[in-house]
């Protein structure tokens, strides 16, 4: 791999989109930038690509920025720290892209497309019944240019879609992969500017990149059929393209791709859990490094020495448990000294408030100090150790539990804005949706939760442990009861 810069020097960058909780693949790619960053003297960039402005919230953002920070990850310019080459959040800079969209239409190298949703979707359900994968059909490239202008005079809504050569190859060389081949028939005509006037992702990624100077493209490998699109767009405007390196994604131990469905992937989960963000990079980082046997424990510094772009597996990270497990306990035992390992667990604990919060709730539940670990100790496990036998004592049968359990898991991930005034609003909807009374869901979302039919509020105790925990138990308490039900 060739490493080059502009007068600027290497500069890379992160660019997660703030649509819900932080995920660890988000820390794994923006490891490897740093890590990038600090071996060739170059910057580390934020970009918060938020083009997606219905599932887009503030909230996601700032959890983003603090999920990054408890990384230990530093960025020379980002949306919270300004830079000359801001803003650094897309919503920002709508206002840049559509000079670039017409310079492509001027050009001849994009064109309007006034095909509706339900136009779109029926020519994909044609191209799937008859084995071919979806792609735009070409309908509008057809149109005259005084077509063109009397629809959109007439208020016809529009989007603005790249042209893609007819034939041939887009053949380009990958930092991790090499030499790659992709026809340009297997390329869709993508959407650059929606009809709200917001750019795509691959529209405004580029023209960032370019803006903001981004000489190296460090993402996950899913990205590496966008290849094409992104160098099309780069010779469209003229303009020299970055190194893409394609990382390989983290999977799980049988190959699955690691989904939230299947296990925590948050970043608050592990942090809600008690890992330590050390722990968590330094198992990260060693994706990114060739190490001999007990040589695994690495502080971020260490990690940069021995970091080799030059030298990446395509085989997949495997996001294996035990070794996080592993390292994080000799990173508690052998790398914090008694005062800082006292300070931490202090940290954790009031993380999110989520002593102060059970403290509070406690006060009017107990007698003695002493009631305390029983009552409100399930904010601070890892693990509530769920048994079938926990929900035997509520009244409704387990088919039944089984049901309110797979159906409120799904329902809370709608919710935006996670606090106990949204939560009891979404469980008190999916108890009218479901035709059941209030009591009758949470009755099971309490031993769930909490472990124990007598604990602190349920909603209050949600809205502490925090949307990724809660998903996490939720996901186990329907195992236990799945178990239950095949039981019987």
């Amino acid at each position: 791999m060739t490493v080059s810069g502009t007068a600027t020097g290497v500069r890379v960058r992160i660019a997660p989109s703030p649509t819900g909780e932080p995920h660890v693949g988000t820390a794994y790619i923006a490891l490897f930038n740093y890590l990038f960053a600090k071996k060739h003297g170059g910057e580390f960039i934020l970009r918060i690509e938020d083009t997606d402005a219905t599932r887009s919230t503030p909230e996601f953002e700032t959890k983003v920025l603090d999920a990054l920070k408890w990384c230990g990850l530093e960025w020379k310019e980002g949306p919270d720290i300004g830079g000359p080459y801001g803003p650094y959040r897309q919503s920002d800079r709508k206002p840049m892209y559509q000079p670039y969209a017409q310079e492509l239409l001027d050009k001849g190298h994009a064109f309007r497309c006034f095909c509706t949703p339900a136009r779109l979707e029926q020519m994909r359900e044609a191209q799937r019944a008859a084995g071919k994968p979806p792609k735009y059909d070409g309908l509008c490239l057809s149109l005259t240019a005084e077509e063109v202008t009397s629809r959109t005079a007439a208020g016809e809504a529009s989007v603005i879609r790249m042209k893609i050569p007819a034939e041939g190859s887009c053949d380009f060389t990958d930092g991790v992969y090499g030499d790659v081949s992709i026809p340009w028939d297997s390329v869709d005509m993508q959407v650059l500017i929606k009809a709200d006037g917001m750019p795509t992702y691959h529209m405004a990624n580029v023209i960032d990149d370019h803006l903001m100077q981004i000489t190296h493209v460090a993402r996950g490998e899913e990205w590496l059929a966008s290849v094409p699109k992104h160098i099309l767009l780069y010779r469209y405007f003229g303009w020299d393209q970055p190194v893409f390196m394609h990382l390989s994604l983290m999977r799980n131990a049988d190959k699955s791709k690691l989904s939230k469905r299947k296990n925590p992937t948050s970043i608050s989960y592990y942090s809600a859990l008690g890992y330590i963000p050390e722990a968590l990079m330094n198992f990260l980082g060693l994706f990114f490094i060739q190490i001999a046997e007990g040589e695994e424990l690495l502080t971020m510094d260490e990690l940069s020495e021995k970091f080799d772009p030059e030298n990446l597996s395509k085989a997949g990270a495997i996001f294996d448990i035990q070794k996080l497990d592993w390292l994080n306990g000799r990173w508690i035992r052998e790398k914090l000294s008694e005062e800082e390992f006292q300070a931490r667990v202090l940290t954790w604990a009031m993380e999110n408030d989520r002593l102060k919060e059970g403290l509070r709730l406690s006060q009017t539940r107990i007698s003695k100090l002493g009631e305390l670990p029983d009552l409100a100790g399930f904010l601070l496990k890892s693990d509530l150790g769920l048994q079938p036998s926990d929900f035997a004592k509520i009244k409704s049968p387990p088919e039944e539990i089984l049901e309110i359990l797979n159906t409120v898991q799904p329902d809370l991930e709608k919710i935006l804005e996670w606090n106990v005034e949204t939560i009891e609003a979404e469980l008190r909807a999916i108890s009218d949706r479901m035709g059941k009374k209030l009591k009758v869901v949470v009755s099971p979302l309490f031993v769930a939760v909490s472990g124990s039919s007598r604990s602190l509020p349920l909603f209050d105790s949600m809205a502490i442990l925090g949307r990724s925990v809660v998903r996490q138990r939720l996901k186990l308490a329907a195992q236990a009861v799945a178990a239950l039900v095949g039981s019987k």
